[in-house]
């Protein structure tokens, strides 16, 4: 018999609460493995152009193409999580990322690492989409919005772990006992996720938190023509290009370049300018937590989501053309930077809330791959600017840029985010509130 809200027995509501939690735990674990493999290239950057001889253009190309993966797979994501559901996303992605970064460790080449690190993303692709279909299968609709924020808060955690301690971790040990250690873990994870995960309330016995109208109408029809009428619904592609723009290039600065940046134009130890990408990091991850519960708290989320975009299209002026040092002035830049980014998070919210419940996998991965084309895209971009310019300098191996070098990318990271407040403004006002709620 399934258990409702309305009559569950104290016991049985602690069980849901245990059940729930417990998933969204496993879940969460993951997705901090994915931000690490997100941003770690940034901080073994020397380790990388050393050992397999890179320029900076091909180091864009090898850290890109976790990205490229990522969001070719971003339709198929929806499409796996609406279909086979959480538990076979979540199984699989961890393996696959596992052995990617086994692989990836254990390369002898670049083209053995441009192999292992496809892997790692083809692995990882699936798993924030298995976890917005998680939340919005879980949860109630009304904490969507901080669901969400504390989903990319605590994966942001394994971004922060990828910035200082990773630093320190590599005074230690190697940076490929570092990556076989995350892979081993990963396959670890997986084997977890075939214990406890399941995809829905029901499959525990009890009955889902949210009910709409014409709640079974998309059940009976080819999966296709579901993914089509989601791809068809035009204000879902606003998102996309919030994106595509703001995390594009946020990513491409927090996962990569900006540590090389501190390092050949600010002269900066490893350590100092990991703290500086530390600090954008925790920004970035209690950024996520507020703007999803300020959007949920007030009922709106267009006006927050231009409010993020304009302080972060300011956050690249500040960083490129203000008189700024390391340290307390740079912290607080960084910071700001990482805060106002995070502001995308609304963006999954308003995708959800357009298109009908079941299809939440695909209109969140819709909106999603925006992202990661984004990043796959000013990654290897901001590496070719950089080459253009280079005057040939280098030391033990390592290409080192200049000022004007890397100024003139951050010139192109300002277009994006220009996109991406323009698209801010096309973003369709919900009121937090999903058109087919019954």
């Amino acid at each position: 018999m399934k258990q409702t809200a309305a009559n569950l027995t104290e016991s049985e509501t602690f069980r849901f609460e245990l059940v729930r939690w417990s998933i969204f735990s496993i879940l969460i674990l993951t997705y901090i493995l994915v931000y690490f493999h997100r941003m770690a290239p940034g901080v073994v950057s020397e380790f990388l152009m050393a050992d397999f001889n890179t320029s900076g253009t091909r180091l864009g190309a090898l850290s890109a193409i976790y990205f490229a993966v990522y969001a070719l797979m971003q339709i198929p994501s929806g499409v796996i999580a609406d279909t086979l559901g959480t538990r076979t996303s979540i199984i699989s992605g961890n393996l696959v990322a596992g052995l990617g970064s086994i692989l990836f460790g254990m390369a002898t080449g670049f083209e053995m690492a441009c192999a292992g690190r496809f892997l790692v993303g083809l692995g990882v692709s699936v798993v924030f989409i298995s976890i917005m279909k998680n939340n919005s299968v879980w949860f109630h609709e009304k904490v969507f919005g901080i669901m969400s924020g504390l989903t990319l808060f605590f994966g942001n955690l394994g971004a922060v772990m990828a910035a200082g301690p990773l630093a320190q971790i590599l005074t230690i040990f190697h940076w490929r006992t570092v990556f076989l250690g995350i892979g081993v873990l990963s396959i670890c994870l997986g084997l977890v996720g075939f214990l406890l995960v399941r995809n829905k309330p029901q499959d525990m016995g009890f009955d889902p938190p949210n009910s709409y109208k014409d709640q079974f109408q998309t059940q009976n029809r080819h999966w296709l023509s579901n993914l089509k009428d989601v791809i068809m619904t035009l204000r879902v592609w606003p998102g996309f290009w919030v994106q595509l723009g703001m995390i594009g290039s946020s990513y491409a600065f927090m996962g990569l370049w900006g540590m090389p940046y501190l390092r050949d134009v600010h002269n900066l130890s490893r350590a100092f300018a990991a703290n500086h990408m530390t600090v954008q990091l925790l920004s970035f991850a209690l950024g996520a937590l507020f703007w999803g519960w300020v959007s949920d708290k007030i009922g709106r989320r267009k006006p927050f989501l231009i409010s993020a975009a304009a302080a972060y299209v300011l956050s690249w002026f500040m960083l490129g053309y203000l008189p700024w040092t390391p340290g307390i002035t740079g912290y607080i830049i960084f910071a700001f930077m990482g805060f106002s980014a995070s502001g995308f998070v609304i963006t999954f919210a308003a995708a959800k809330e357009i298109v009908h419940p079941q299809l939440s996998g695909m209109g969140v991965s819709v909106v999603n791959t925006g992202c990661f084309i984004g990043t796959a895209l000013t990654q290897p971009l901001f590496g070719y600017i950089a080459d253009l310019t280079w005057d040939g300098t280098m030391a033990k191996g390592v290409r080192i840029y200049s000022a004007n070098d890397y100024h003139n990318g951050f010139i192109a990271m300002i277009i994006f985010s220009i996109i991406a407040l323009a698209a801010a403004f096309k973003v369709r006002e919900t009121f937090c509130r999903n058109s087919f709620e019954g």
